[in-house]
């Protein structure tokens, strides 16, 4: 079935049927967007992760859309009622109680199975913790990576922050204010000090980024009573020393790199110089040198 998306004709209109995927504010009600608050009018039922919560947007923007719940602990019998109503052309967005569903939120199960049933899925986006903390941390935001929540139980969190010591990209994190000391701990024994940045009750009236190492924030935790407010935390990467990768290593990653369609050298070079902490000139001298051989090759044979 060909993808299609609602347009500015259809805008007066009842929505077309299928799957929205409304984000929505993850503190400050004015972050929704114009687009979430005509979808979230049109569709025909609104699926929250707590109805209470939604209820109070809904009245803040005088949206009467009927209200359903559907999350973790009832997703496996919601589910498929949802998917019938939107098979019998019914619009219906999904929304948790704040950010993007289905990112590190309920709605991944509907979103799957609404893609398994070959429905229309129709994106609508907006703010999500991960992007709002990263833009504002002074870490490196050219290449990042996601962790959500981590595990709760401590040899599954170690496991896992362990596999992760050696990530160059910024690192993202989820946790509960009840947990987050023991993330900072872990992070500590796993990774070492790194450069750290954790985002507090973002958007919101008590908005905090402390910035610095990972032991300094939690010292700073250490002083408080209570922390409140969900956190997101992001960690810099590991520094990778020149003599950490050999050359033989690097000339099979040029290579790899350059073979596919978009491996352009300068832009390569720039970014496995600062993926690996190498010398730039010494990277695109490489690439440039593999480059000319791999032409030079096919240029033989034809």
């Amino acid at each position: 079935m060909p993808f299609s998306s609602p347009t500015d004709e259809q805008a007066q209109g009842p929505c077309p049927r299928g799957l929205y995927v409304v984000a929505t504010p993850i503190g400050n009600l004015e972050d929704i967007t114009f687009r979430a608050i005509r979808i979230l009018s049109q569709v025909d039922l609104i699926a929250a992760e707590d109805t209470r919560h939604t209820a109070r947007l809904l009245s803040r923007y005088e949206i009467r859309t009927p209200l359903v719940s559907c999350h973790e602990h009832n997703e496996v019998d919601r589910v498929p009622e949802l998917i019938r109503k939107i098979e019998a052309g019914a619009a219906v967005a999904v929304v948790s109680d704040a950010g993007t569903p289905s990112v590190s939120d309920p709605g991944y199960r509907l979103v799957r199975a609404a893609a398994a049933s070959d429905l229309n899925i129709y994106p609508i986006p907006g703010v999500t913790a991960a992007m709002t903390a990263l833009s504002a941390s002074g870490l490196p935001t050219d290449t990042f990576v996601f962790f959500g929540f981590v595990p709760k139980k401590e040899g599954k969190r170690k496991e896992l922050l362990r596999s992760a010591a050696a990530e160059s990209r910024t690192m993202v994190f989820y946790e509960s204010p009840r947990r987050i000391v023991g993330l900072l701990d872990s992070l500590l024994e796993m990774m070492g000090d790194r450069p750290a940045v954790l985002a507090r009750e973002m958007t919101k009236i008590h908005e905090e980024f402390i910035r610095g190492s990972l032991s300094t924030i939690r010292r700073i935790m250490d002083e408080r009573q209570a922390v409140k407010g969900e956190c997101t935390l992001l960690v810099g990467g590991k520094k990778i020393e020149e003599s950490e990768i050999s050359t033989k290593d690097l000339r099979e990653i040029l290579r790899h790199e350059l073979a596919r369609p978009e491996g352009r050298v300068s832009h390569l070079s720039k970014k496995i110089s600062k993926q690996y902490g190498l010398p730039r000139k010494k990277v695109y001298d490489m690439a440039l040198a593999l480059k000319r051989a791999a032409d030079t090759e096919k240029d033989a044979d034809r």
